[in-house]
């Protein structure tokens, strides 16, 4: 299981990491020209540009992608250190279970807010829901040491609800291409 945390930790922080650094990018360009359209606008409902816009772009009074640039930079360190062998101490472990624990929280309210409130999705940042729900759920197996075997079976599930909340909140654009 260590092996398994190590290597999400490490490749989904990553992967993280770019999406937020992308997304900054792509906001800084906006924050330019109001008219500039990011690469990530495909269609009305694949729309970064109006999500930019909106208040939850901006939680905390700055972009959230700068949270994540922070955050994932931390999480693929560890997951490189934990490749490396390097044994963390306990305290570390409590911080990245609740830095992971706030971000996957803040994921699942900003995943409401684009399906239910907003009314677009943004690829990047399914990108950095996509990889922080993995990194929540193995960095918490790993901490809690659970009998359960089936931990991939879990994160299928939690997978599945979210494509049936897109899904469910686009129907009307989806039926339509058709």
């Amino acid at each position: 299981m260590n092996r398994i945390v190590a290597w999400v930790l490490a490749v989904g922080g990553f992967v993280g990491l770019v999406a937020s650094f992308v997304l900054t990018i792509e906001k800084i360009a906006l924050l330019k020209d109001p008219f500039y359209v990011p690469t990530c606008s495909i269609n009305p409902v694949l729309s970064c540009g109006s999500i930019m816009k909106t208040a939850q772009a901006e939680l905390f009074g700055f972009p959230n992608p700068l949270l994540g640039i922070a955050g994932f930079a931390v999480v693929t360190t560890l997951g490189v250190l934990l490749l490396a062998g390097v044994s963390l101490p306990s305290w570390v472990w409590i911080g990245l279970q609740v830095g992971v624990t706030f971000g996957v929280l803040f994921v699942h309210w900003l995943i409401v807010q684009s399906l239910y409130e907003i009314g677009a999705l943004c690829p990047y940042c399914m990108v950095v829901w996509a990889v922080m729900i993995p990194i929540f759920w193995y960095t918490t197996l790993r901490n809690i040491r659970p009998t359960f075997q089936f931990h991939s079976v879990v994160l299928i599930l939690w997978y599945l609800v979210i494509i049936g909340g897109v899904l469910q909140a686009f129907w009307f654009y989806w039926s339509s291409l058709v």
